[in-house]
């Protein structure tokens, strides 16, 4: 019986070493979608003088039971607009909440977030004042109004304690907003929903920064195609190319670098 333990074990520890090598011992690979809905840009809102009039982000927005998970999302979309946008001028997080609190303006700001967490509304008269201390004319609002993440085991060997993968998944809804500062015009609106998922065989999981990413990537693809529901996939090597350092390297390579599908 002992023999028969053992022999199931070693077999199962085989198995497992085979689907390793299978896997190229990559860790983890992403399989993920996105799909937009949002707003045509207002006309008023005209795309070269971003480059000479710097754009600011405010600290993402969210729901009570997502609070402090929305922290790093300003950050990520500042980066995603170096890249993405790089003849504009952006005014990161950092800078923002700076320049509000340095000239006196911090009760006015806490009061207008507190605010646009329940209404979506950036009062006029405080975007106005610190657009002008800012020395900026759009401002972009990103909220988190979404997400989770969960586990499923799967090819469980019969038999034995043993667990070959794992599919971990995560699922996000981010909103964005642009605003005109200097007359409180809603110049943009998206949201996006976002699905990435990977076959795990270590214990990877599915990074919050990489859902963000590729979450305000679509957004922004969105935005600058003029383009108001769209769906993205992996085929859309750009975009694909925003997930740092956890998805599969030939993939990535192979891409096709296609166009977003227009819904």
């Amino acid at each position: 019986m002992r023999q028969s333990c053992c022999g199931r074990s070693s077999l199962g520890a085989s198995l497992a070493l085979l689907f390793l090598c299978a896997s190229g011992c990559s860790g983890s690979i992403y399989n993920w979608q996105v799909r937009t809905t949002g707003t045509a840009v207002a006309p008023s809102f005209d795309q070269a003088p971003v480059s000479e009039k710097p754009v600011a982000i405010f600290p993402a927005l969210s729901g009570p039971l997502l609070r402090g998970a929305e922290v790093a999302v300003s950050y990520h979309l500042a980066k995603l607009l170096e890249k993405m946008t790089p003849n504009w001028r952006v005014v990161d997080e950092q800078a923002t909440l700076t320049g509000i609190n340095t000239h006196g303006l911090g009760t006015d700001y806490i009061r207008m977030r507190r605010d646009a967490e329940d209404a979506h509304l950036l009062e006029r008269e405080t975007l106005r004042k610190i657009g002008a201390v800012l020395g900026v004319r759009y401002i972009f609002q990103p909220r988190m109004v979404s997400y989770t993440q969960t586990m499923t085991e799967r090819w469980k060997f019969p038999g034995a304690d043993l667990r070959l993968v794992q599919t971990r998944s995560s699922n996000m809804r981010i909103a964005l907003q642009l605003w005109d500062a200097t007359s409180g015009e809603l110049i943009w609106s998206s949201v996006a929903e976002s699905v990435l998922a990977n076959e795990a065989v270590s214990q990877d999981p599915v990074f919050l920064e990489d859902a963000a990413r590729v979450t305000l990537g679509s957004l922004m693809s969105d935005f600058l195609n003029r383009q108001t529901a769209s769906q993205y996939t992996p085929l859309n090597g750009a975009l694909d190319s925003l997930i740092g350092g956890h998805g599969s390297q030939e993939r990535k390579n192979g891409s096709t670098g296609g166009e977003a599908k227009e819904k």
